[in-house]
C-alpha cells in the first residue's frame, strides 16, 4: 500500500478472499493463540484487531482493523489503519477546543461589528485557530509517516495469516 501519496490520516484497504468467512475467521483466531512477542490479535465476530506491543510499541504505532464481510461465495475484508485510542482521543479533543475557540470567537465577532465595537482581536483570534487546525493536520501527518513502516509490518502479518 502506499503509505506516502495520500491525502486520508487513516488509511483504508479491500480485499477479496475466496473462503468462507468462517475459515478466513478461524485463520486469524488460531493464530492469535500463537504466542507472540510484537502483535497483539483481537478477534470479535467479524471484527479483527492488530496491535503492535512490547518494545516496537511507541506513541505513534499503529493498530490494524479488519472487518470481515460475507458476499455471494467469497469473504470481502475492509482495513483501516489507525493511530493509537489514546493518541486518536487526544487529538479529537484538541480539534473541539480549537473549533469551540474558534465558534465562540465567531460569534464575538459578528456582535462587535453589530455594535460597531473594535473587533481586530476576535479576528486574530479566529485566524490563530484556523493555523492550529492546520499544524494539527501536520503533526498528524508526521505521525502517520513515523508509523509507516508498522503498518507495512501489520499488513505483511496479515497477508501471512490469509495465506
Amino acid at each position: 500500500m502506499d503509505t506516502t501519496h495520500t491525502l486520508r490520516l487513516r488509511l483504508r484497504f479491500y480485499k477479496d478472499v475466496n473462503e468462507a468467512i468462517s475459515q478466513v475467521r478461524q485463520k486469524f483466531e488460531n493464530y492469535a493463540q500463537q504466542p507472540m512477542e510484537d502483535y497483539k490479535i483481537k478477534t470479535c465476530e467479524n471484527h479483527i484487531w492488530f496491535y503492535i506491543v512490547g518494545t516496537k510499541k511507541q506513541y505513534w504505532s499503529p493498530h490494524l482493523h479488519i472487518e470481515l464481510e460475507p458476499k455471494e461465495n467469497h469473504t470481502h475484508i475492509r482495513g483501516l489503519f489507525g493511530p493509537d485510542q489514546t493518541l486518536w482521543t487526544f487529538f479529537m479533543f484538541l480539534h473541539f477546543v480549537v473549533a469551540g475557540i474558534f465558534t465562540i470567537f465567531g460569534m464575538i465577532l459578528y456582535s462587535n461589528i453589530r455594535l460597531k465595537q473594535p473587533y481586530v482581536f476576535d479576528l486574530v483570534v479566529m485566524g490563530l485557530m484556523v493555523v492550529v487546525w492546520f499544524l494539527l493536520y501536520f503533526v498528524a501527518r508526521q505521525i502517520r509517516f513515523n508509523g509507516n513502516g508498522q503498518m507495512d509490518e501489520l499488513e505483511a502479518l496479515f497477508l501471512k495469516i490469509l495465506k
